[in-house]
């Protein structure tokens, strides 16, 4: 066990100064990844800031419909809550397809985005890693890869992006709450996570000693036509090898909007808005999801053991927006397979 200092914050502005005054503190909110990683002596904080006791809890419905999650309210609460199951089914079908009972109801909205990669080299602590260690070289390249990037990797890093719920909301119109010693900011999801670039130890594109206080969610016009697909080796606690979050706009039977957003398959939900718009004004057919699919992996690079998640990927995609065209998610497709 290595040492560290445990405080508990009272306030937001009193988290804040905490957090830029210890460079390398972390904060516990439901504490399912950040022990896990102290106990694999992966994260060494000097400093443990408990913000548990700070007012982020609340799920309310905003001017003009959006839905504002608090930071601290768990996964059980957003997957339940009857207004994000009405309004936005797909990020509740989303987070129930993540984790199990138990740890949804200990994991938490911010804590959600802020996960860490659950690559096999970065959770060993005697091997190299680049997000552990930059410089010290990438093991999963050339190595055991099976559950690796496809899409927007780098010569440092075929890490993933491990959340299901930040599919759906990189699929739905979402901005990111924060607050730093600076004030606070508004960051677009889309903007949030970060590809692995040269710099893979940095996940995300917060300062040093912000901390997430909230999601906005727009309400949404995709509550019809959605669905959250998850591919993964077992039915339950897995994290996906490859899923898809699929939201259509349709009017007798043709596009008017769609969002599509992967997971598994990039180190952050992988998402491309001018492919998205080439479907405005199509038919909702599986000829047309087809020629999206195709479109939407052009880039996709295989390492070997991973090359099946490419056309793994493209037969979910179909398979994803298909569902939500006809009305039917995957949900209930499972249930009426059993």
């Amino acid at each position: 066990m290595r040492d560290f200092t445990y405080l508990r914050a009272t306030d937001i502005s009193e988290a804040v100064a905490a957090l830029a005054a210890r460079p390398n503190a972390q904060l516990l909110a439901g504490g399912t990844n950040l022990v896990d990683l102290m106990k694999y002596d992966v994260a060494h904080p000097d400093a443990v800031i408990d913000i548990n006791s700070l007012p982020m809890k609340e799920i309310e419905v905003l001017e003009g419909g959006a839905l504002r999650i608090g930071a601290l309210a768990t996964n059980s609460q957003v997957a339940y809550d009857p207004r994000v199951q009405s309004d936005l089914p797909l990020l509740s079908s989303a987070i129930l397809a993540g984790a199990s009972a138990q740890l949804r109801n200990a994991a938490t909205t911010g804590g959600n985005l802020l996960q860490r990669t659950r690559c096999y080299y970065f959770y060993d602590p005697s091997t190299p890693c680049n997000k552990r260690e930059p410089g010290s070289g990438c093991s999963a390249i050339g190595g055991v890869n099976r559950i690796h990037a496809i899409l927007g990797a780098s010569d440092a890093c075929i890490a993933t992006h491990p959340s299901d719920m930040c599919v759906a909301l990189a699929a739905l119109d979402t901005t990111v709450e924060v607050v730093g010693p600076d004030g606070t900011r508004d960051i677009p999801f889309l903007d949030f996570h970060r590809l692995p670039g040269d710099h893979p130890e940095r996940d995300n594109t917060l300062r040093s000693g912000e901390i997430v206080t909230a999601i906005r969610v727009a309400g949404g016009h995709f509550r019809r036509h959605q669905s959250y697909l998850k591919l993964r080796d077992r039915l339950s606690y897995a994290f996906a090898l490859v899923s898809v979050a699929a939201a259509l706009d349709l009017d007798d039977g043709r596009i008017i909007d769609a969002r599509v957003a992967l997971g598994g398959v990039a180190h952050k939900p992988w998402r491309d808005p001018l492919a998205e718009a080439e479907l405005a004004g199509q038919p909702a057919t599986r000829e047309v999801f087809e020629g999206f699919a195709t479109r939407l992996l052009a880039q996709a690079r295989g390492q070997g053991e991973n090359d099946f998640k490419i056309p793994m990927a493209h037969r979910a995609i179909v398979r994803a927006l298909t569902q939500a065209a006809t009305g039917r998610s995957q949900i209930q497709a499972e249930k009426r397979i059993r």
